[in-house]
């Protein structure tokens, strides 16, 4: 990509995590809404930025037609530590977790009850990863890694991810956790954005995010059968 597409993409991937904060945040519309509207987002609109503005095909842009299935192997390893950390930390830190409200809050804001928790599970573990992988490390950080634009692609990308995440559940945690959450997951989406230039696409980062995602998605099987 050229400097103009590097700014078109800065800006438009800026306005689509914006909207996406509105729509959860202060329309506070039922998941399946959300969840659409992601999916326009973060898959759609770049798909046809690749497509149109870049004119490229899709598979070969992110060099999803020559995977490396070895190179694939420390996504795995560090997917498996990746879900040790997060349920050694849920165990650690969760006197300052206000679990009730984060139940509360995906019962009362998104509608989701036990029930209906266990479909939302898996697509956060399979879907909503892909999507987060495919445009945080696919089409951003990734096009401009291999633009040149290495750190620029590491912090930009790292950082919007970081923001975007804790402005969805900004209302879970105290200010002193969500500065802890902003700072890991800004460190999350630097490895992430690191793992993939083993494999040269976004491939090696979504097996690590399945992995976390599991181990999040249980502890919120946990909350919902105890609370």
């Amino acid at each position: 990509m050229n400097k103009n597409q590097i700014r078109q993409v800065i800006v438009l991937s800026v306005i689509s995590c914006v909207a996406l904060f509105y729509i959860e945040q202060i329309l506070e519309v039922s998941y399946v809404l959300k969840t659409s509207s992601k999916i326009l987002l973060f898959l759609i609109v770049p798909v046809l930025f690749i497509k149109i503005v870049l004119k490229e095909k899709l598979m070969e842009s992110l060099r999803l037609n020559q995977i490396d299935v070895k190179g694939l192997q420390l996504g795995i390893g560090l997917g498996i530590l990746s879900m040790i950390v997060v349920i050694t930390a849920y165990v650690l830190l969760q006197n300052y977790i206000d679990a009730e409200g984060i139940i509360l809050d995906l019962q009362e804001r998104l509608n989701i009850t036990l029930e209906t928790y266990v479909f939302v599970a898996l697509y956060i573990t399979f879907g909503n990863s892909l999507l987060e992988e495919f445009y945080f490390r696919g089409f951003i950080f990734l096009k401009f890694y291999q633009s040149g634009y290495h750190w620029l692609g590491y912090i930009f990308s790292s950082a919007l991810f970081a923001v975007y995440h804790v402005a969805i559940f900004a209302t879970w945690f105290s200010f002193e956790i969500m500065l802890l959450a902003l700072a890991g997951l800004f460190i999350v989406g630097f490895i992430f954005c690191w793992l993939n230039t083993k494999s040269n696409n976004f491939l090696n980062s979504w097996i690590l995010h399945i992995c976390a995602d599991i181990a999040v998605v249980s502890i919120g099987f946990y909350l919902f059968w105890t609370l």
